[in-house]
């Protein structure tokens, strides 16, 4: 038997309920403050991370600046330390009388040899070795002065005291310059009457080519020669 609807069945399909559009305005605008609220929380929190991270590099900032200044300030505090110390140490003395050949071989000594005088004392090393003055003085000559002595260098010490230094390949001062204790004055050779490369060095006293034996003058200003006991003699 078919039904037959009837008023009180209600609709046969569901009504849809249509909201007013004053409430959907007011949910929709009721979204937009939620939004906004959110993203002005948001900002916020931002921008309080934006402060923290910024006080912190000017903390930073602030924390190098004060390692920089703390550093230089130990540097300067060490240079000035430094600067007392040396004041305060006594010069450095240095000797007034030293080897023309420091470290070279003594060849030959003081004496008689071949019949004559050997007026000085040979010392030896490689060629070119660097000769030194052996006291501070002016040079009184330089150059292939004297026969037999080729290439040489006098110095007046003054005091009536001169050296000598003989065979030299090539001589590094000029006459009339001031030499200090030390100074390279010329490079060992073999010019003039010369078996081989050496330093021929020689101290006169008074005047020129009044040789006296080098050994004893200069060990008695604290330079050995190796000329005593048992060195080589003349030869």
């Amino acid at each position: 038997m078919q039904h037959t609807p009837s008023p009180d069945d209600g609709p046969a399909h569901p009504v849809r309920t249509i909201r007013p559009r004053r409430r959907l305005l007011a949910t929709a605008a009721g979204t937009r403050r939620r939004r906004i609220a959110a993203l002005v929380t948001v900002l916020a929190l931002f921008g309080a991370v934006g402060a923290v991270l910024t006080e912190q590099r000017v903390r930073s900032g602030r924390h190098r600046a004060e390692e920089v200044a703390q550093r230089q300030a130990r540097a300067d505090a060490n240079a000035r330390a430094d600067r007392a110390q040396r004041d305060a140490a006594p010069p450095e003395l240095k000797p007034e009388w030293v080897s023309p050949m420091p470290g070279a071989r003594t060849t030959s000594c003081f004496g008689q040899r071949w019949g004559v005088l050997h007026a000085g004392i040979d010392l030896a090393m490689a060629e070119d070795t660097p000769i030194h003055a052996a006291g501070a003085g002016t040079v009184k000559a330089a150059g292939p002065l004297y026969s037999g002595y080729g290439n040489s260098v006098v110095i007046d010490h003054g005091g009536d005291v001169l050296t000598h230094y003989a065979h030299m390949n090539k001589t590094a001062v000029a006459k009339g310059q001031q030499v200090a204790p030390g100074d390279v004055i010329g490079y060992e050779g073999a010019t003039g009457d010369s078996t081989g490369p050496h330093l021929h060095f020689e101290v006169h006293l008074g005047a020129l080519w009044k040789q006296v034996d080098p050994q004893p003058w200069m060990k008695a200003r604290g330079v050995d020669l190796n000329c005593g006991p048992g060195a080589p003699s003349p030869s």
